[in-house]
C-alpha cells in the first residue's frame, strides 16, 4: 500500500476518534480522555495535514480557520422553517386543544378504517437565541444557514463550525438531512467572555446572534456558543412516526438535545407544567422564553397541516412579557471610576417581571442616536440578565409626541471639567480631583475580587472623601483609629475593625492587587494572565507592548492601556505609598492539581465569612486543588461553601438541590 494512502487512513481514523471525543465532552459532559492524549492525537492530525497537504471532511482542525467573508451567500432551505402560533394564557391553550381535537374528530369521521390517534402533546423549551438549519449530505455537514425568510436564509456554515457540540460528521449516511436547532450563549460563559472583554456584551440572545451572523469565523469562535437541536425539517432514506423518534435519532447521531422533554395526554396538565417552569426558568443557564408544545404523531401533524405562516399542530406558550413600553421623561450622566460617563434614563415608573421600573440604561452618546430616544418620547424596555433594564429603542407611533432632544454634554456633572470622546465614549480626564471616580477607584479597591477589605463599601468611601479629606487609594493606609470615631456612625468596634481589616489587606495576592488598581479593562482574569506571566508587580510595571500581546487573551488596546496606566506619574506614586505603607502584593504559583481532591473540576461559589482565612485565601486553595470559583449560584454550580451569616446564595443553592460545604468540613477538605 501506498505511504499516501496508509497517512490517509491514519487521517481518517484519528478523524473519526476525535470526534468521537469531542462529542462526549462537549455533548454528554462524559470526556473518554485526558486533555493531554486528545491533544496528542489533535497534534498528530495537524502533523499529518501538514505532511500530506490534505484536510479530510469532518476534521475537527477546520472549526475554525476560514477567512473572513465579505458578505453572507443567500441559501434555498430544502423545507421551510415555519414560525409558530402563540399563546400566552391558559385559555389559549384549551382553544388551541379544542381545535386539534376538533379536527382529528372530523377526520376520523372521514376515514374511519383509519383514524388517528387521540393527541399526546411533547412539551420542550423554546431557546432565546438564533435559530440555525444545517444541511447533511452522506453523514458529512456541508452546509449551515440562518431562518431567514423562513424559505431563504443566510449561509453560515464557517461560523456554525467554530461550535465544538454540533457534529462535522454523523453515522447516517443514506440521505440528506436538514436539522433545525437554535445557537445559543450560555449564560455562564457570557459571564465568563465579560470578565475579561475589553467590551463586553449586553445579553446572551444578542451575543449569540451577533457571533453567528459574524462574517469573521474567528470572532464566532471567541464566543464559545452551544446549540441544541429538536427537529428535521427534511430527510431521505429513513422514516419516522413520531416527533419523539426524531428526538431519538438527533441524539444517536451526536447532536445535543436537551434533558427537558415531557409529553401529556391533556392539555390541563400541559398548563399546569407551563406555570410549574416558569417559574423556575431563571435558574437555567441559558435563555428560554417560552415551551413548545407539539402533536407527537407525524401522520396527525400531516393531516393537520398548516395555515399560511404556522403549522397547526404545534403552538408556543410564552412567558410573562419581558418587554414594555414606557415615556421617557429625562437622562442623567453618571460618571465612573474610570471617568466614563454612562447615560441612564429616568422612566415614567412601569411594572416589568414584577418589578417596577424607573431606570434604565443606555449605555453612550451614540446608543442615545442609533436609538433616535428623546425626553417624553415612548420607549421600549427589556429585562434580560441585567440588574437595570435596557431601552431597546424608541416606540414608532403615528401620535405627535412633545419631545425635547437629549444634549450631549460638554461638561462633567461632578466637578465640570471639559469632557473628552474616545470612541464612542465620552470621559472626565479629572481622575485626581472628580468625586465619582475617586470613590468608585477606593470601592473597587476594597472590593471583594480585590484587597477584600471587610466593611467596607462605596458609602464608606463616599464618607472619607468628605469627610476624612480621602483624595488617592493609598491615603487609606494613612487613616487613623482616633479619626474614624470621630466620623458619624463610627463607633469604637467599627473603627477598629476596619483598621485591623486595611491591616490585613496589607498581605495581597498579586492578581487581586493588580485588579483593584483599576487598570482599564483588566478584569479578575486577565489580572490572573498577568500575575503568572510577570510574577512580581516591579515586573509588571515595567513591561512594554510587545511582552504584553504576548500573553494569550490580551490584545493590543488593552496591552497600550495597561503601559499607559503604570507609565502615569500619579499611578506610580500612589503604588509607591501602598507600598511604603507595608502592603506586599505576592505571587504564589499554584502547584500540580492533586487528581483525587474533591475539587476536581468542580464549579464552585462562596457565601458569608470563611473560618480562619479569607475569601481570596480559601479561592486560591480551591484553585489549586483543581476547583473553578465563580460568583453566582447557577445550574452550573457544583458546590455552595457558606460561611457566618450567608447572603441569598445559600437558599437558591438549597433549591438547586446543590451541595452544601460549611465550617470545618471546609477546613478538612482544603488541608
Amino acid at each position: 500500500m501506498a505511504e499516501d494512502e496508509t497517512l490517509e487512513q491514519e487521517m481518517k481514523k484519528l478523524i473519526n476518534k476525535l470526534n468521537k471525543y469531542n462529542y462526549h465532552y462537549y455533548v454528554l459532559d462524559d470526556p473518554l480522555v485526558s486533555d493531554k492524549e486528545y491533544d496528542q492525537l489533535y497534534d498528530r492530525l495537524v502533523e499529518l495535514e501538514e505532511e500530506t497537504g490534505k484536510v479530510l471532511s469532518g476534521s475537527p482542525t477546520q472549526r475554525v480557520g476560514a477567512e473572513p467573508l465579505d458578505e453572507f451567500d443567500s441559501h434555498q432551505h430544502l423545507a421551510p422553517l415555519w414560525s409558530l402560533d402563540k399563546a400566552q394564557t391558559g385559555g389559549e391553550l384549551r382553544d388551541w386543544d379544542e381545535r386539534i381535537r376538533r379536527l382529528i374528530a372530523d377526520y376520523n369521521r372521514e376515514h374511519p378504517e383509519n383514524p388517528l390517534p387521540e393527541p399526546l402533546y411533547t412539551v420542550e423549551y423554546k431557546f432565546d437565541g438564533l435559530t440555525i438549519n444545517l444541511t447533511y449530505e452522506e453523514g458529512e455537514l456541508v452546509q449551515a444557514a440562518t431562518r431567514g425568510t423562513g424559505e431563504v436564509g443566510e449561509a453560515i456554515l464557517e461560523q456554525v463550525k467554530t461550535i465544538k457540540t454540533i457534529p462535522l460528521q454523523i453515522p447516517f449516511k443514506s440521505g440528506k438531512l436538514e436539522v433545525q436547532g437554535e445557537g445559543i450563549m450560555r449564560l455562564s460563559v457570557l459571564e465568563e467572555y465579560n470578565q475579561q472583554a475589553e467590551t463586553p456584551l449586553k445579553n446572551a440572545r444578542n451575543a449569540a446572534a451577533g457571533a453567528l451572523r459574524n462574517l469573521d469565523p474567528k470572532v464566532t469562535a471567541e464566543r464559545n456558543l452551544d446549540a441544541f437541536f429538536y427537529s428535521i425539517g427534511y430527510y431521505e432514506g429513513i422514516e419516522f412516526d413520531t416527533h419523539l423518534e426524531i428526538l431519538d435519532f438527533l441524539r444517536e447521531n451526536r447532536f445535543m438535545v436537551n434533558d427537558y422533554l415531557k409529553t401529556f395526554d391533556e392539555i390541563e396538565d400541559v398548563i399546569e407544567e407551563m406555570e410549574t417552569i416558569e417559574e423556575k426558568v431563571d435558574d437555567l443557564d441559558y435563555l428560554v422564553d417560552g415551551m413548545v408544545i407539539k402533536v407527537n404523531d407525524l401522520r396527525t401533524q400531516e393531516v393537520l397541516g398548516y395555515t399560511a405562516r404556522a403549522p397547526r399542530w404545534a403552538i408556543a406558550y410564552k412567558f410573562a412579557a419581558k418587554e414594555v413600553t414606557t415615556t421617557l421623561l429625562d437622562v442623567k450622566w453618571q460618571v465612573g471610576r474610570t471617568g466614563k460617563l454612562t447615560p441612564v434614563a429616568l422612566l415614567e415608573p412601569v411594572d416589568i417581571e414584577g418589578a417596577t421600573v424607573s431606570k434604565a440604561t443606555l449605555n453612550n452618546w451614540d446608543d442615545i442616536q442609533r436609538k433616535d430616544v428623546a425626553k417624553g418620547c415612548r420607549v421600549w424596555l427589556r429585562r434580560s440578565n441585567d440588574v437595570i433594564p435596557e431601552i431597546i429603542g424608541r416606540v414608532e407611533t403615528e401620535e405627535i409626541e412633545e419631545v425635547e432632544e437629549i444634549a450631549k454634554p460638554e461638561e462633567c456633572p461632578d466637578c465640570g471639567s471639559s469632557l473628552v470622546q474616545d470612541g464612542v465614549h465620552l470621559f472626565c480626564p479629572n481622575s485626581l480631583f472628580c468625586k465619582p471616580q475617586l470613590v468608585a477607584r477606593v470601592a473597587h479597591f476594597a472590593s471583594r475580587d480585590a484587597l477584600e477589605i471587610e466593611t467596607f463599601s462605596e458609602k464608606t468611601a463616599e464618607k472619607l472623601y468628605e469627610e476624612l479629606g480621602l483624595r488617592d487609594i493609598a491615603d487609606l493606609y494613612d487613616i487613623e483609629y482616633e479619626e474614624l470615631l470621630e466620623l458619624e456612625g463610627f463607633g469604637e468596634q467599627k473603627a477598629e475593625n476596619l483598621i485591623d481589616a486595611l491591616e490585613e489587606s496589607k498581605d495581597v495576592e498579586l492578581s487581586s492587587f493588580i485588579y483593584g488598581l483599576g487598570v482599564p479593562n483588566v478584569g479578575t482574569r486577565t489580572a490572573e494572565l498577568l500575575a503568572d506571566k510577570f510574577k512580581s508587580l516591579e515586573r509588571l510595571m515595567e513591561a512594554d507592548k510587545e511582552e504584553l500581546v504576548e500573553i494569550n487573551g490580551i490584545g493590543e488596546v488593552v496591552a497600550e492601556e495597561i503601559v499607559d496606566f503604570f507609565a502615569d506619574e500619579n499611578i506610580q506614586g500612589s503604588i509607591q505609598r501602598m507600598l511604603e505603607a507595608g502592603v506586599e502584593p505576592n505571587y504564589e504559583a499554584i502547584e500540580e492539581v492533586q487528581e483525587d481532591s474533591p475539587f476536581v473540576d468542580q464549579t464552585i461559589v462562596m457565601t458569608g465569612s470563611l473560618p480562619g482565612l479569607t475569601r481570596s485565601e480559601a479561592k486560591e486553595k480551591i484553585k489549586a486543588l483543581g476547583g473553578k470559583v465563580t460568583s453566582s449560584v447557577s445550574g452550573n454550580t457544583d458546590i455552595l461553601i457558606v460561611g457566618e451569616n450567608p447572603g441569598s446564595k445559600l437558599d437558591k443553592a438549597r433549591q438547586l438541590e446543590i451541595r452544601i460545604i460549611e465550617g470545618e468540613e471546609l477546613i478538612e477538605l482544603l488541608e
